[in-house]
């Protein structure tokens, strides 16, 4: 893929999911900070934009879509009053692309209000949906951040926040980080395998929580640790602290390894490692896998940026003639090149986005440096651009293993039947994208760059396996979704 910000040609490459951040104070509006944050955390999403804060009293909301700095103007933040507030970005992996759908999603009930952001994916939404439903609950959205809303809304009323937290984490089976506000509390929660990322910094006068820790940088703070997989994380009123509760406790995680991959911001830090120098490791790791000394090695920038560099570093320790550069010029004012109306507009979309400097191809052997190839479509443009520019050769490296699977955790990746490596071998993909040589990076590869063994990781696109219990896919661990066959959850400890 050649950006993944949703702006690839005829849609190429996997785009984020969702970014969450969630902020108490000690005695300044959150709405500011939070507006800054969802700046650091536009990446993730592009298609809305919200705040909601509490004054204390009562709840205050701005939500639209489009861009961040599209969706508030400066008086909608001062009409966010309060000293507590969550926010979100969205793009759309499961429920419609409209406001309805947009986040943070609000209710009021008798025991206060509640406001919600979600980033991930449940796979048993649909079942608590109609339970709740047949219990009287009116669903306005078809997304399953609402369920959860609902769940724990329903949970509330019988028992304190922490029990009603635990109770809904049991009912709930996928991938979720999550910032909620309970009246004027804010807290977050990380489902048991810590799939998604979730981050708590100190500011100078409180507390935040953040799918990024890019999201804390922007706003001056400090990086406190990730929150860990299973646990509540509630902020203290006055900005002064947070309390932690593990509530619930697995063998093995299942950290999304596209999170460093591709997906995270590369100054951003998860899950104790920073993006970048993963990303780094993982070019190194393929020059030892499947190095080939070629004139020049090149990113497709931006996403392949930081795997040529630490491939093209490991190539000169072993003494290979290779020349590092940028070859290939992004226009970064493009937009969304993929709403062009004829596929053959689409298919030379890369012209629009990328171009290449002839004096770097021209006449020498190439290597370009991607972090995956979900449908193909971009890669066969960008080889046959690079040789039309006078490269003699073009060599195709993938800092990613093979995506054979599609994504259910969150992440609007591509369908079985549109992914070219679910039924092609890399022979087969290297003769379609007509390259001269083809290779992947293999998963032990991406492993050890993390280090992290395969049982903690989520690789499901890249094996076929899932770490959670999805009807129809076979799973990489013992793992079931929770019967949900009346309003009665586990029983809490």
């Amino acid at each position: 893929m050649t950006d993944g910000r949703g702006e690839t040609p005829d849609s190429e490459g996997p785009t984020e999911k969702c970014g969450v951040v969630g902020v108490a104070l000690a005695d300044r509006a959150a709405a500011r900070p939070l507006y800054y944050s969802l700046y650091a955390l536009q990446h993730r999403g592009q298609e809305s934009a919200g705040i909601v804060t509490h004054d204390g009293f009562q709840q205050h909301d701005h939500v639209e879509m489009g861009l961040v700095g599209d969706a508030f103007t400066p008086e909608d933040i001062e009409s966010l009053n309060g000293a507590a507030g969550i926010g979100h970005v969205r793009y759309p992996t499961a429920g419609s692309v409209d406001k309805s759908c947009a986040q943070p999603f609000t209710v009021s009930f008798k025991s206060g209000s509640l406001a919600l952001s979600h980033n991930g994916n449940l796979v048993n939404a649909e079942e608590i949906r109609d339970e709740l439903a047949g219990l009287g609950h009116a669903f306005t959205s078809d997304g399953d951040t609402e369920v959860i809303a609902h769940d724990l809304a329903r949970n509330l009323l019988e028992e304190d926040l922490v029990r009603a937290v635990k109770r809904t984490m049991g009912r709930i089976h996928g991938s979720y980080s999550l910032t909620i506000m309970h009246d004027d509390t804010v807290l977050g929660v990380r489902d048991p395998e810590g799939n998604r990322p979730l981050c708590i910094g100190e500011l100078e006068d409180g507390y935040i929580l953040a799918s990024e820790s890019a999201a804390i940088d922007t706003l001056d703070g400090e990086l406190v640790r990730d929150v860990k997989p299973g646990e509540l994380v509630v902020l203290h009123e006055d900005g002064s602290g947070f309390d932690s509760y593990q509530l619930v406790e697995q063998d093995n995680t299942a950290h999304c390894f596209f999170e460093h991959v591709y997906f995270a911001r590369p100054d951003s830090v998860i899950d104790d490692s920073l993006v970048y120098e993963v990303r780094r490791q993982l070019g190194r790791n393929l020059w030892e896998e499947s190095g080939i000394e070629t004139d020049v090695v090149m990113p497709v920038p931006d996403s392949g940026r930081a795997f040529a560099s630490g491939y093209a570093e490991a190539a000169d320790e072993d003494g290979a003639d290779t020349e590092f550069a940028e070859g290939l010029m992004k226009n970064r004012y493009v937009g969304r090149t993929f709403i062009m109306p004829t596929q053959g507009e689409r298919e030379r979309a890369v012209r629009l986005k990328l171009n290449p400097i002839k004096s770097t191809v021209e006449g020498k052997s190439v290597t370009i440096i991607d972090d995956s190839i979900v449908r193909g479509t971009t890669s066969t443009q960008l080889v046959e651009l690079l040789k039309d520019c006078g490269a003699e050769e073009v060599h195709m490296r993938v800092g990613a293993p093979q995506i054979v699977a599609p994504c259910y955790m969150g992440i609007d990746m591509a369908t079985r039947e549109e992914l070219i490596a679910s039924d092609k071998s890399t022979e087969e993909i290297r003769d379609a994208i007509a390259a001269d040589s083809l290779a992947y990076l293999s998963i032990d590869a991406v492993s050890d760059a993390l280090e992290s063994s395969r049982a903690d990781l989520c690789l499901g696109c890249v094996t076929g396996e899932y770490p959670y219990d999805i009807e129809g896919e076979p799973t990489d661990r013992d793992v079931s979704r929770p019967v949900i066959d009346g309003i009665d959850a586990p029983a809490d400890d």
